[in-house]
């Protein structure tokens, strides 16, 4: 859990993207109503397969990513993003009906940054960008 990290405004969210991946349309379109109310760009995907061809064009500054999906599931899908040298430092937060410890614990081995339970609230979801944006903002190489 992060601590005394400085936030942003909702007013400085609109700079920041955001990639929600979820085998779940009802999922997906209801983190995007809530990104997007507060001013985020916001990238889907479908599946981890579906994220992965996308990242690296759109290049999100924060990634949502259900655990539970076909094919690829999260815990993949996160080991895989964060074994890039480009994205490791790119905040992954999972997204899981499950709050098991053994769950969170294997989100974190995979790189994760943090865990989400689902349903989530806009609030819990609009505080995790605000969090990861200003670091992910404070982490970003000079000229990018």
């Amino acid at each position: 859990m992060l601590v005394n990290q400085e936030k942003l405004s909702l007013s400085q969210l609109s700079a920041i993207k955001v990639m929600v991946i979820d085998d779940s349309n009802t999922i997906r379109r209801s983190a995007e109503i809530f990104l997007k109310n507060a001013g985020c760009k916001v990238i889907l995907a479908e599946d981890g397969f579906d994220a992965l061809a996308k990242i690296s064009n759109e290049q999100p500054d924060i990634i949502f990513v259900d655990i539970m999906m076909p094919r690829l599931d999260g815990y993949q899908t996160c080991s895989l993003i964060k074994r890039n040298a480009r994205y490791k430092s790119t905040p992954v937060i999972m997204l899981s009906s499950k709050d098991g410890l053994f769950d969170r614990a294997r989100g974190r081995m995979v790189g994760s940054d943090q865990y989400l339970t689902k349903p989530f609230t806009q609030e819990t979801l609009i505080d995790a960008v605000q969090t990861y944006a200003a670091i992910s903002q404070t982490n970003q190489p000079e000229g990018e």
